[in-house]
């Protein structure tokens, strides 16, 4: 059977033992947890002595995470069935330790997957470890400010109007996502400016390419436009979205936890919530401006275009 072994760690500016605590208590797990965020009204049972506890979801699937060992407040291990979509076990892991003021806290998972995906292994190891990335970076905001700073809304299918715009395209390594849309989206405003265009509608971001293995991107970041020029200007690109149904997810909060939405996204079509129509990019609108709203307050709506 095909294996994958995940491990990532972040640090948390708080005691061992509350971080701990916090991982401990299945009932704290909507909060944070990468999976349980995406469909926040998964049916959950929870084991009166506290070390299990089972999951029912449409998106999800339905399986049990059970505490097998713990060593307070140094570590918890654990076994993960999943019963759906396919049946397997895994053992994870918790690992606390104190350094710099804070908690190192490693997150790690052994298991394996149905003969008939001997070719996902690699696959299976990244997608699993942006999980687990993302559900770290959501266990610190609800350890260190009580809350995640991460909300989910589903309005699920709209009509997209269609439109026209102009922008810049790029390929960059997903680190350095957050900078590179900075420099574009400067750039496209700089070019507004100098022309005098005005945009017909919010910023959105296209994106054609996303490979967890290879940990790069392919995006355009682009604004709508009433009329692009004929010729695109050196450096940018000209294009249209046509008018499509997409299902959508809102997500606010700070860009940076984007990724939740987007999996979210990608999990329902997946689940056949929705269609996926592959010949048009999914795309974000960015509905406010983070120079003008505190980035707890940013709006940001993913269309996953659909048949």
């Amino acid at each position: 059977m095909p294996k994958f072994n995940v491990r990532k760690s972040i640090f948390i500016e708080a005691p061992m033992q509350q971080v701990y605590a916090t991982v401990r208590d299945f009932h704290q797990w909507p909060g944070w947890s990468p999976w349980l965020i995406a469909e926040p009204d998964s049916r959950m049972d929870y084991a009166a002595d506290g070390k299990s506890y089972t999951w029912d979801g449409k998106i999800t699937g339905s399986g049990e995470m059970m505490i097998t060992g713990e060593n307070p407040p140094h570590s918890i291990d654990y076994q993960l069935t999943f019963l759906k979509p396919w049946k397997s076990v895994n053992t994870a892991r918790f690992l606390f330790s104190e350094t710099d003021g804070g908690t190192e806290v490693t997150w790690s998972m052994v298991g394996s997957l149905p003969f008939f995906m001997f070719w996902a292994g690699t696959m299976m190891s990244a997608y699993i470890g942006a999980d687990f990335q993302r559900g770290l970076m959501l266990l610190k905001d609800v350890v260190e400010t009580g809350a995640a700073r991460c909300r989910l809304d589903f309005p699920g299918p709209q009509e997209f109007p269609g439109c026209r715009y102009i922008g810049v395209s790029t390929y960059c390594p997903i680190a350095d996502l957050s900078a590179n849309i900075q420099r574009d989206m400067k750039k496209l405003t700089d070019w507004l400016a100098t022309t005098g265009t005005r945009p017909t509608g919010q910023p959105l971001n296209i994106c054609h390419k996303w490979d967890h293995v290879k940990l790069t991107t392919e995006y355009i970041i682009a604004f709508p436009i009433s009329s692009p020029p004929a010729a695109a200007p050196t450096g940018f690109v000209t294009g249209e979205i046509p008018t499509c149904r997409t299902y959508t997810v809102r997500h606010t909060g700070p860009y940076r936890y984007l990724g939740n939405a987007w999996a979210a996204g990608v999990m329902r079509g997946r689940a056949k919530v929705y269609t996926v129509e592959k010949k048009i990019d999914a795309f974000e609108v960015y509905e406010n401006d983070p120079s003008a709203v505190p980035e707890d307050e940013l709006v940001t709506v993913l269309h996953f275009p659909m048949k």
